[in-house]
Order: C-alpha cells, then sequence, then structure tokens
C-alpha cells in the first residue's frame, strides 16, 4: 500500500507517518520509484503499536523506542518483553527519601517476599507503591494501608485477569500493544469498578443502620 492509505488505514496522518519514519518508530517503506514508497502489514502493525504507547500510554518518544527495541530483539523472552513495557508504563516516583518513604519501602519489600512474588522491590510498581504508601502517612492516614493485603489478593486476581486476556496474542506487536492498552485503560476501568462498589457498599451500609437502628 502507499502512505496515503496506510494513513486512512490507522488513521495516524500523513505528515506523522514520515516523522516516525525520520525518528526511526517506523521502517522506511520499499521504494517503489525515486519519490514513491510502498508499506505492507508489518508497517501498520508498528504504526498502530507506536500511536497506542503514545497516545494510550502516554510515552514519550524516547520510551517508545526502547519499547520498539525490546519488540525487535527476538532474543529477549516475552515475559522479558512484557517487563520492559510495564516498567515504561508506571510513573517514576524518585527525589529524597524521607523517614515515611523508607519504612514504605520496607514495607513493600516485606510484601512481596511474604506472597512470593517475583517482582523487585526497587522496580518501578514496587517505587510506586511505596510512594503511595508514603503520601497516606504524610497525610495522617496510614491507617489505611491495613488493606495493603485486601488490595493485594484483589490485584492477584486482576492480574490473572489480564494475562488471561493475551492469550490469543501471538506477534510481539500485539502483546505490546494489549499490554498498554490492558495496563491503562485497565486501571481507569477498575477505579471506576471500584467507585460503584463503593457507591453500593455505602448504600447497603446506610440501610442496615437504618433498619437496625429502628428496631
Amino acid at each position: 500500500m502507499r502512505i496515503g492509505e496506510l494513513s486512512a488505514r490507522t488513521g495516524v496522518p500523513v505528515p506523522t507517518i514520515k516523522y516516525y519514519v525520520r525518528e526511526g518508530l517506523l521502517p522506511a517503506g520499499e521504494l517503489s520509484s525515486p519519490n514513491q514508497a510502498r508499506y505492507g502489514d508489518a508497517h501498520e502493525r508498528r504504526l498502530r503499536l507506536v500511536r497506542g504507547l503514545l497516545e494510550v500510554g502516554g510515552l514519550s518518544l524516547a520510551a517508545i523506542r526502547e519499547v520498539l527495541a525490546a519488540v525487535d530483539d527476538t532474543e529477549r523472552p516475552v515475559h522479558k518483553l512484557l517487563g520492559a513495557v510495564t516498567d515504561r508504563l508506571v510513573p517514576e516516583h524518585g527525589g529524597e527519601a524521607d523517614a515515611e518513604t523508607v519504612l514504605a519501602r520496607e514495607r513493600v519489600a516485606r510484601l512481596i517476599e511474604a506472597r512470593g512474588w517475583r517482582a523487585a522491590p526497587g522496580g518501578p510498581a514496587g517505587e510506586a507503591l511505596a510512594a503511595a504508601l508514603a503520601a497516606l502517612a504524610r497525610a495522617g492516614h496510614a491507617d489505611f494501608a491495613g488493606v495493603l493485603d485486601t488490595y493485594a489478593e484483589a490485584a492477584v486476581r486482576v492480574a490473572g485477569a489480564d494475562l488471561a486476556s493475551l492469550s490469543g496474542k501471538t506477534s510481539r506487536e500485539d502483546l505490546v500493544e494489549s499490554v498498554a492498552v490492558a495496563m491503562v485503560l485497565g486501571d481507569r476501568m477498575f477505579a471506576a469498578l471500584r467507585r460503584l462498589a463503593q457507591t453500593d457498599a455505602s448504600a447497603r451500609a446506610q440501610e442496615a443502620s437504618g433498619v437496625s437502628g429502628s428496631g
């Protein structure tokens, strides 16, 4: 297909496609004449992946370039590939470590060890969890962290569902795009479900309180 058709099929403007080619995010098309290039299904797949990582995942072009390098490294196991993607999708947390952060990191390490999770406490996800726990402590709500184990149990079930949704994906590009979409939009979906469940739980608690109070 020509670049115009590639643009129409993916929804990516022609100038943007040319920019991605210049930046090395998309392979150049095969020249069919001095001023014409043809593109194939692989270009379409890669372009959809770049668009998904950029628009849904919110990754920078530099981060996308790293992800694409992992995709193209066929010697890298799929587990390592997906790990490289998820690490890029978790916001970085840095800066000076205050007392709350130190204690939170210790708690995260204990949680991971107790559950036997094959994850690094100092990785992006571990640091994000530690930052959340530290923020709760600074705000005077350290007791809320008491639900951490309950959250962890729910996370295990959700992670299992996430992996099950990838079972039909065969290409590395499809896997990466699915992980990016599932993580970003899945987080939003889970947050919305949590709000709905909270509303229901609150209504039921109030109803139960009213019934018991009138007896």
